[in-house]
């Protein structure tokens, strides 16, 4: 963990008080290095009752990665919209665009006791329900339906992984209210199981 330590020294450092961002957790590394990179950070914040999302931008560099660190507290309903914006800027840049800079979320191997990286430069968010029927959805309780059924993960993994070439997109769909950090965890067992073209819902 000394790498997101140093991150944040530096946001200590510029921003003249103390910033604090609580990574999700997981236990298992899927990207363990990211090279030539820019972070961007999205704060959990409260005024009054409610409950904000602050994002801190200012040393991204286009041309780079970018690794998103997000606090785990925060809601969907919060950071996907902002998440969008940056993956919107990224897209469409025409002057210093580089191809090949990927887009990270950051977060916690509490096995392996290190910071790792969860690519979804490819995924494309919509804050709506879909139109479609079929639908894989994630309740905020962690509860997993398919197409109007409950499963449990084991299911839901045999059943797209006999299907999956069946369906050009296979849609995701998650509660607006579940919280940053488990979705996460939700997304790390979605890229295990090698879905390429997918779209997510967010609602």
């Amino acid at each position: 963990m000394k790498y997101f330590s140093l991150a944040i020294l530096l946001v200590l450092f510029s921003c003249g008080n103390q910033e604090d961002i609580l990574l999700p957790k997981s236990n298992v590394t899927i990207v363990s290095d990211v090279k030539d990179h820019s972070p961007i950070y999205i704060f959990f914040r409260t005024k009054g009752k409610d409950t904000l999302a602050e994002v801190n931008r200012k040393n991204s560099i286009i041309t780079t990665n970018w690794i998103l660190h997000i606090d785990k507290r925060l809601p969907l309903r919060l950071v996907i919209p902002e998440v969008v914006k940056l993956q919107e800027k990224k897209r469409n840049e025409v002057a210093h665009k580089n191809e090949l800079a990927e887009n990270y979320y950051s977060y916690a191997d509490s096995i392996g006791k290190n910071m790792a990286f969860l690519p979804f430069t490819k995924v494309y968010y919509k804050m709506e329900k879909p139109m479609s029927s079929f639908i894989v959805f994630f309740s905020r309780k962690n509860e997993i339906y398919v197409d109007g059924f409950s499963g449990s993960r084991e299911e839901l993994k045999h059943f797209l992984t006999s299907f999956k070439d069946k369906y050009k997109m296979i849609r995701f769909g998650f509660d607006e209210n579940m919280s940053y950090g488990t979705y996460i965890q939700n997304e790390i067992f979605i890229q295990s199981l090698k879905i390429i073209n997918k779209e997510e819902f967010v609602y």
